[in-house]
């Protein structure tokens, strides 16, 4: 891997130092407060335009699906996207994933169904006919995977949440869904393997909140390019991002979805996503 990532860093400085690279638009996904992500955003973009060598602009989506149409319409010209979304941005959108995210050293996640401690559920059965917080449709942790994993428990029918649940809410984020669940505004919530970590700093909450399922390894989110994006610059910017880690850039990534850096991804990679995808009929909204 160390050999493989010096050589596409390599390849990427062997751009000629007299060609201009272009000015790029960054759009991210909306899975956290969209005005923190903002404030990093626009530092991540400062970041990388050094290691790029020119303008990278920095803008929230409105949704996750806003994501996709940026990508399409090529008002952008990368974004950070997870796994669903890139699958279903490959498909729309022909976009092609430039790097992948290292998230707590790993290149893969989970997702858990969370509920709290004092509600006495202990199994995914006991949800029958409570209340479920999901967080966005096209989302892989809050949505896709644990929806997988409910068809294939026998739990759901027809790709309907509301077979098994009493009634199913969109959070819209992740930390909105983890606070909904422990407020007691619902039974349960879908999200990722360290949301309870991630959105909830006081201890004492977070001893309130358990799982009752998880689902198998998810591979990471990254950054996408649209289609037609130059050669060059897509080049460019894939060595940028693999030289974004380390101490340098440890407190910044933290707060850009709590990374830890990039490494190279391929299409492939996302192949299991597809395979969830089309379980699910998932298509943009």
């Amino acid at each position: 891997m160390k050999i493989l990532l010096g050589l596409l860093i390599a390849i990427a400085c062997l751009t000629p130092a007299s060609a201009v690279a272009q000015p790029l638009h960054l759009v991210l996904t909306p899975s956290q407060k969209p005005t923190d992500l903002l404030a990093a955003g626009d530092e991540f973009g400062q970041a990388l335009a050094k290691l790029y060598g020119a303008p990278v602009r920095v803008t929230v989506a409105s949704d996750y699906a806003a994501v996709i149409e940026a990508l399409r319409n090529r008002t952008a010209d990368l974004a950070f996207v997870h796994p669903v979304g890139y699958v279903l941005a490959s498909r729309e959108a022909k976009a092609r994933i430039v790097a992948r995210n290292l998230w707590h050293g790993k290149s893969t996640f989970t997702s858990r169904i969370y509920v709290r401690k004092a509600s006495g559920i202990k199994t995914l059965e006991d949800l029958r006919g409570k209340t479920m917080a999901f967080v966005d449709p096209t989302s892989s942790s809050g949505y896709t995977y644990p929806m997988v994993l409910l068809i294939q428990r026998g739990l759901v029918r027809d790709r309907d949440p509301k077979t098994f649940f009493r009634e199913v809410v969109f959070a819209g984020a992740h930390d909105a869904a983890m606070r909904a669940l422990l407020n007691g505004h619902v039974d349960s919530i879908a999200s990722f393997d360290m949301a309870r970590e991630q959105y909830l700093s006081d201890p004492a909450e977070r001893e309130k909140i358990t799982f009752v399922a998880e689902t198998p390894p998810i591979p990471e989110a990254g950054i996408a390019a649209r289609d037609g994006l130059d050669p060059a610059a897509f080049a460019r910017v894939r060595g940028a991002l693999l030289q974004m880690r380390g101490p340098a850039y440890a407190a910044l990534l933290k707060r850009m979805y709590d990374i830890d850096g990039f490494e190279p991804a391929e299409d492939r990679d996302y192949d299991p996503v597809r395979a969830a995808v089309e379980l699910l009929g998932i298509r943009p909204r």
